[in-house]
């Protein structure tokens, strides 16, 4: 029985219980992953050593100031900001992930864009920098947005031959309300926006992916108080306008609009704040026949900017 075993044993093919091991084996494990994510090869630790300088790098401040970093964070958000065009210094992945399509096309719009470092790291690590978040693996990070000088946004109309056109948000905290209103400045000729530093939303990924790419050409400035840039904007002869719902001019009566002019949109629930306000040469108001109480941020401002661009067509 011993001598029947070996000669039984030695026979080529696959074994009775096998569970089709040697046929799983022949099947394929996908494409080849870029070489920045091949553990040993050299742009591996190239972007590696690239990607913690990054993170390690202190924020620097212009004149107009820099924000800080941000961590997008979870695969469908990660691709969502590839999309549209986020700007991103490194994609963390984790190590050994699950790969799907999410994260195949996270990879594919790093490298067909370029620029972006990739970096592997494991879980723990992932987790201490999104301070535990459901990242699912995937963390994006978004570097600091260069904010413009109120006064470059009146100066770059006038180096244009153009009056200046901005809206100014007050207390507005949405970033998906200052992306609209960049998209609308952008879509109606103007020259930017310009918010203040503190209670107030900034240039996050949601706020660029809200602008639909044009925050990429409409500059946004930050003031460290909004009623001082608004009084040195009255000085250089641009006109205050401030939406209210209990404004004395409708917006499509205030003639105002047709020349250089700052915008003013508070929060939709507390309006213009009492400073600012009174800072403002007029205050207007959106009549509004169906009944609602008042509009967001970003509408609102769409809707003063397309009077403003009539007026001056």
């Amino acid at each position: 029985m011993a001598a029947n075993n070996r000669r039984m044993s030695g026979k080529k093919g696959a074994q009775v219980g096998s569970g089709g091991q040697r046929r799983r084996g022949l099947e394929g494990k996908g494409p080849t992953p870029p070489a920045e994510m091949r553990k040993g090869h050299k742009k591996n630790r190239v972007a590696n050593a690239k990607a913690k300088q990054a993170v390690r790098r202190p924020v620097a401040r212009g004149r107009g100031g820099k924000g800080t970093s941000e961590m997008v964070v979870g695969r469908n958000p990660v691709v969502e900001a590839l999309r549209e065009g986020v700007p991103a210094v490194t994609l963390y992945v984790q190590q050994f992930i699950d790969n799907d399509e999410r994260v195949r096309e996270a990879l594919q719009l790093v490298a067909d864009r370029g620029g972006v470092h990739l970096m592997e790291a494991p879980r723990p690590e992932l987790d201490r920098m999104t301070n535990g978040l459901n990242h699912q693996g995937l963390v994006l990070q978004v570097p600091p947005y260069e904010y413009a000088h109120p006064e470059d946004l009146a100066g770059a109309a006038y180096d244009e031959g153009q009056d200046p056109l901005i809206v100014a948000l007050d207390g507005v905290t949405d970033p998906r309300n200052l992306g609209a209103a960049v998209r609308s400045v952008s879509a109606f000729g103007g020259h930017g926006v310009l918010v203040p530093e503190r209670r107030a939303a900034g240039m996050t990924a949601g706020a660029w992916k809200s602008s639909a790419g044009t925050a990429a050409r409409t500059p946004v400035a930050r003031c460290t108080n909004l009623t001082r840039a608004l009084e040195a904007y009255k000085k250089q002869g641009i006109a205050v306008v401030g939406l209210a719902a209990d404004g004395e001019h409708e917006v499509g009566e205030l003639a105002a609009l047709g020349g250089p002019v700052v915008i003013v949109v508070g929060s939709e629930g507390k309006g213009l704040s009492r400073l600012v306000g009174e800072t403002c040469d007029y205050r207007v108001r959106i009549p509004m026949p169906g009944g609602a109480e008042s509009l967001n941020a970003g509408v609102a401002a769409g809707i003063v900017l397309y009077e403003a661009a009539r007026r001056r067509a």
